[in-house]
């Protein structure tokens, strides 16, 4: 549960609000259903809507049904909150609308993230960036390797400020959608089998295999994807803390996990970071050596928080410390995090 924030409304206070959700028959846009049901958000109406082709077909919440409609064709006036997971030409064509219409957009893709006038928000982090959105009823959700990320950064750098991070992830393939999903079980099935797989959507073969390479490079030999953390990263803490990243695509179905090196401008220690984190919002520890116990990606894996383990010391640099992260890219990574921004636009001071 987010702390409470003082800000003045959003929203008007009523019973329920109309919601629709963009891109609803994605795994995204099914998460986001998923999400609103478990929660109990206060639904009005419930809208999805989708391209041409899945508008139509039907899409359940909360043990309802709902028919998909058109994007296109779709009017959004009296719709209070619109959680968009279409992609980022998508987002770009028809956020606009929507939030001319009066409705607050929440969107997933990266068309908005670094623009200056956007809040870039995670609910645990700078929840009163979303005043930005008053103007222009538009937020962005970050990427979902940036986020599990931040949350655990924030109480640290609350308590002593962060000056450098070092990250490296381990990205599930379910990050790159559902044709990245079915190659990986396809390139297993045919390697078990002794089979020569086929490779469409990674850049190498992903069965059993670990790749480097996530998104575009760009012209400074990182990839896109290392860059939008970099940036992210800097925006939503609101610090000119100095991130580098290396992110991996790794053989597995859901669940991020995260190297992560930090630096500080003062003492910090592992049992003070420790105690922080346990005590922090949306966070689990999960650290006991003896034990042998830390955060997976396969028991996070359809959970709400971000987990946190291997807290260490670094003996090779002063007041630094490494943490291994892992989340539900899907859930926390996504859904999860647009659904806890709507649930700051209808709370009520």
């Amino acid at each position: 549960m987010i702390k409470n924030t003082v800000m003045e409304a959003f929203l008007p206070a009523k019973e329920g609000y109309v919601v629709a959700v963009v891109g609803a028959t994605g795994a995204v846009g099914e998460t986001m259903l998923e999400i609103l049901a478990e929660r109990n958000f206060p639904i009005a109406d419930l809208i999805p809507v989708a391209s041409s082709r899945s508008a139509g077909s039907v899409v359940s919440c909360a043990g309802k049904d709902y028919i998909v409609q058109d994007l296109e064709s779709f009017d959004p006036s009296g719709v209070d909150i619109a959680l968009f997971s279409a992609g980022g030409d998508t987002s770009k064509e028809h956020a606009p609308r929507f939030a001319e219409a009066g409705c607050y957009v929440v969107d997933n893709s990266s068309a908005w993230r670094m623009d200056e006038e956007i809040a870039l928000v995670v609910p645990e982090v700078n929840p009163g960036a979303l005043e930005m959105a008053r103007s222009n009823h538009i937020i962005a959700n970050p990427n979902c390797s940036t986020i599990q990320m931040v949350v655990a950064l924030k109480p640290l750098h609350d308590v002593v400020p962060i000056e450098r991070v070092v990250v490296s992830t381990y990205q599930a393939v379910s990050g790159a959608g559902g044709k990245a999903m079915d190659e990986l079980a396809k390139q297993t099935g045919a390697l078990l089998n002794g089979q020569t797989p086929k490779t469409d959507v990674f850049p190498a073969r992903i069965a059993f295999n670990v790749i480097p390479h996530i998104d575009v490079f760009l012209e400074s030999g990182y990839t896109k994807e290392e860059q939008k953390m970099i940036d992210e990263t800097r925006k939503i803490m609101g610090a000119d803390i100095a991130v580098t990243a290396t992110t991996v695509r790794v053989p597995v179905f859901y669940g991020h996990s995260e190297s992560v090196n930090v630096t500080f401008s003062g003492k910090m220690n592992a049992t003070q970071a420790r105690e922080l984190l346990a005590d922090a919002d949306g966070i689990c520890v999960v650290d006991d050596p003896s034990s042998e116990d830390y955060p997976l990606a396969s028991e996070a894996a359809g959970t709400d928080p971000v987990w946190v383990g291997r807290i260490r010391d670094d003996n090779s640099f002063p007041n630094s410390l490494h943490l291994w992260v892992v989340a539900d890219n899907v859930r926390k990574g996504a859904a999860l995090n647009a659904v806890q921004i709507a649930e700051i636009l209808i709370r009520q001071p």
